[in-house]
């Protein structure tokens, strides 16, 4: 899985990452670059949500081991995803996350399921998705 193609009509102007709502390492993720997106460029959706719904195919949304970026028309999965996020926000951020891009994709992927793998156990799983605070509200998508 390292691509697929949505229509224009589907995707939104904005990069969107979409996330476990329910994983406690997701949660400080979408924190960590919420607080990194300086000039606010991604939105944030759970996987189980209406917008995943409509943009994430089923076996992947199904899954829920797999961060999801949706970007200019593509979705990125896993380690994939998150060096391009990194490189999306822009800055030292760009850096990082192409030298992580560098990393073949296999290796990177093994690390990447080997901490989705624990992710609960470390982090905790929610009852619920997260919810936005009234100053994120417009960063999330439902």
């Amino acid at each position: 899985m390292t691509a697929t193609t949505i229509s224009a009509s589907e995707s939104s102007d904005a990069s969107i990452v979409f996330f476990d709502g329910v994983c406690g390492l997701c949660n400080h993720a979408i924190n960590f670059l919420m607080a990194r997106d300086k000039h606010r460029r991604l939105r944030f959706a759970p996987l189980q949500g209406v917008t995943a719904t409509e943009l994430v195919p089923a076996e992947v949304r199904n899954k829920l081991d797999t961060f999801v970026f949706s970007d200019q028309g593509r979705l990125y999965y896993r380690s994939t995803a998150f060096a391009r996020i990194l490189m999306r926000i822009g800055g030292l951020w760009y850096f990082l996350g192409a030298l992580l891009w560098t990393i073949p994709s296999p290796l990177r992927n093994l690390g990447y399921r080997m901490v989705s793998r624990v992710r609960y156990r470390l982090f905790g799983k929610h009852e619920s998705c997260r919810l936005p605070t009234p100053e994120e509200r417009a960063m999330f998508l439902d």
